[in-house]
């Protein structure tokens, strides 16, 4: 009798656990497209004459991501085509912008600042 009640609450339990999964929140939204038009399509050297060199950079056969932190947002750059011939041809940046997955104050704060001339 008692083996039967531990079997019976196991599967109260189990059921219970199988409902929660199903009622799973959404999924967070995509960001709004667009893409800054100052910086898609120039080469990873151009990219990193503005921006300085990423703080992390992983590659997947011919397509890199170049991740540059900031202290109130990170950027993420998106490089993709053959090696030698790779474009930027995506960038988010934590937080998000308003009308386009990348923050123009987050991509201005990251920029190397030049050296003023005297």
């Amino acid at each position: 009798m008692i083996s039967k009640l531990v079997v019976v609450l196991f599967g109260l339990a189990l059921a219970g656990c199988a409902s929660r999964s199903a009622q799973q929140e959404a999924l967070v939204a995509p960001p709004p497209a667009g893409e800054p038009p100052d910086l898609v399509g120039l080469a990873p050297a151009n990219i990193q004459a503005a921006f300085g060199s990423p703080a992390f950079v992983r590659k997947d056969g011919q397509t890199q991501m170049w991740r540059y932190d900031g202290q109130t947002c990170r950027a993420f750059f998106f490089f993709y085509g053959q090696t030698g011939l790779q474009s930027l041809r995506h960038v988010e940046t934590l937080p998000r912008g308003t009308t386009m997955a990348a923050d123009a104050t987050c991509l201005g704060a990251l920029r190397v600042q030049q050296p003023k001339v005297s």
